[in-house]
């Protein structure tokens, strides 16, 4: 075949497959797009060619695994050898011999835990280790409402606030606390530890920044764990640290891009007992604009005319408050925690927060016990006056009398924090261990002349951590709880035999 014969052969076939390609339908259109674009746009078409070929081959190529297999295939006895060697680590740190020791002789307390409590080997003592500030275990109508609540509702609603577990009693609740403390909205969580643990990672994100007290409690600790923010320490209760640290802050992010920043702090001290100075926070907080998250789990109830916390005790618009977390069990004879603010962070809080949503909701039983003694304090705001008098005669009694132990509470703390004197420390080279066992052995010597007390217990210390992982530790304290089930002279008497244990056992100590 010559050239010529070829070329009549290829127009041959060529003029086949355009009789073949206009019997196809839409060919026509087809082809005065591509005539006209090629006249218009000749580049446009050369593009469009090379797009379609590019698919055709991405369609028709093979597929393949984008993970490269870097890893050693093991056979099947080389993995049950290691799976012999492997020793997974424990969950829990293991209990030291003092531990153990604390453990066996811990009292157990048999009925309520009134002022005068009942302990399983028959002794009746002096409670003062039960957070029962103003006796409210004791009192009948409560009891009676509990009653009623329990017969109307049942145990619990057995399911998350999200789904069926939201029932009237905890939206009256929701209410009540929020016109208690002067907010737009609040919300519910069925337990007090996880409310502050969870209303944290709720906001604070990777990459946000939190600047918070270095006494701050553990939930506040592991709910800034959660968040895997950047953390920022300032020394405990100093403003002057606190402003050091928000202007380095702002400093470091003046070049880079906006990042939510909060405050943490508590309203009372857990670990120290002392007060926070808001109105010198909120003062920060617009200066440097931050957010500020208040943790009120022991100022709540306690602190303030009517017992609204913090905010009526130093007179702060509880508004300039981003969120008030809170606890209604403890002194308040409920159960679970709150967090009060604007509509939208309470909000956010019904879809956000871990232990709102997949938790069940808290029992009616309890919602119900808050309203009523919140409704008690504001009503009856003397309560508060006669604990505070019960307080200041226990004051007496130690702080001042005492040539061992002082106390690091706020005067208008219920919950007293007796830490040993630096002097006391010093003079007979005491460890912390040591400090825990001296203290340890006061509260049994309390116990033997019947009044009940307790340690400050330290936060518990991760596995494997070292001394910069563990940061601020709080000293060793002993707890005392005052209550108004005790008069004036029984609550003189109880903090002569704490007075004298101490002094008993501080000398005894060589």
């Amino acid at each position: 075949m010559d050239l010529r014969d070829a070329q009549g052969w290829l127009v041959d076939v060529l003029d086949q497959v355009s009789v073949q390609f206009q019997k196809v339908p839409g060919s026509a259109i087809f082809l005065r797009y591509v005539k006209s674009s090629y006249q218009n746009d000749p580049v446009r078409s050369a593009v469009e060619l090379f797009l379609f070929l590019f698919a055709v081959r991405y369609l028709l190529a093979p597929t393949y695994s984008t993970q490269k297999k870097s890893h050693v295939t093991l056979s099947d006895e080389e993995v049950d050898e290691l799976v012999e060697e492997w020793t997974p680590e424990p969950l829990l740190t293991p209990q030291t011999a003092f531990e153990e020791a604390d453990n066996e002789k811990r009292p157990v307390i048999v009925g309520p835990t009134g002022p005068k409590s009942k302990l399983s080997n028959g002794r009746t003592v002096t409670n003062l280790a039960s957070y029962n500030f103003y006796n409210f275990v004791s009192n009948e109508s409560l009891k009676e409402k509990a009653i009623q609540t329990l017969r109307t509702y049942g145990v619990g609603p057995c399911s998350p606030p999200g789904f069926y577990g939201t029932q009237d009693v905890h939206m009256r609740t929701e209410a009540d606390i929020a016109t208690h403390l002067g907010t737009p909205a609040c919300i519910l969580y069925a337990h007090a530890f996880s409310t502050i643990s969870s209303v944290i990672p709720a906001f604070c994100k990777r990459g946000d920044i939190i600047v918070a007290d270095k006494a701050v409690n553990y939930a506040i600790r592991k709910g800034i764990q959660i968040s895997r923010s950047t953390i920022r320490w300032y020394e405990h209760n100093d403003p002057g640290d606190m402003q050091r640290v928000m202007e380095k802050v702002v400093k470091e992010q003046a070049k880079k891009p906006l990042t939510r920043r909060f405050i943490i702090t508590e309203g009372l001290f857990e670990t120290v007992g002392d007060m926070v100075d808001l109105p010198k926070i909120i003062e920060l907080k617009h200066r440097y604009k931050f957010r500020l998250i208040l943790d009120e789990t022991w100022s709540f109830g306690v602190l303030g005319r009517t017992g609204r916390g913090i905010t009526e005790h130093q007179n702060v618009d509880a508004t300039e408050v981003d969120g008030i977390v809170g606890s209604l069990a403890g002194g308040l004879c409920g159960g679970g925690g709150f967090c009060a603010g604007s509509e939208e962070v309470v909000e956010h809080q019904r879809i956000s927060a871990a232990a709102y949503t997949y938790s069940a909701a808290m029992p009616a039983m309890l919602a119900s016990m808050a309203s009523e003694t919140l409704a008690i304090l504001q009503t009856t705001p003397d309560l508060l006056v006669q604990v505070r008098e019960n307080i200041k005669t226990m004051w007496a009694q130690l702080d001042p009398r005492s040539d061992w132990v002082r106390c690091t509470s706020s005067i208008e703390n219920p919950i007293m924090i007796l830490v040993l004197k630096p002097e006391v420390i010093a003079s007979k080279s005491l460890s912390v261990d040591d400090q825990e066992r001296l203290l340890q052995d006061a509260v049994d010597e309390t116990l033997a002349n019947g009044v009940l007390i307790t340690r400050l217990k330290r936060m518990p210390r991760p596995i494997n951590a070292t001394a910069k992982d563990i940061g601020w530790d709080s000293q060793p304290a002993l707890k005392i709880c005052i209550t108004l089930g005790l008069s004036r002279k029984e609550t003189e008497r109880a903090g002569v035999t704490i007075r004298h244990a101490i002094t008993k056992v501080v000398k005894g100590r060589k």
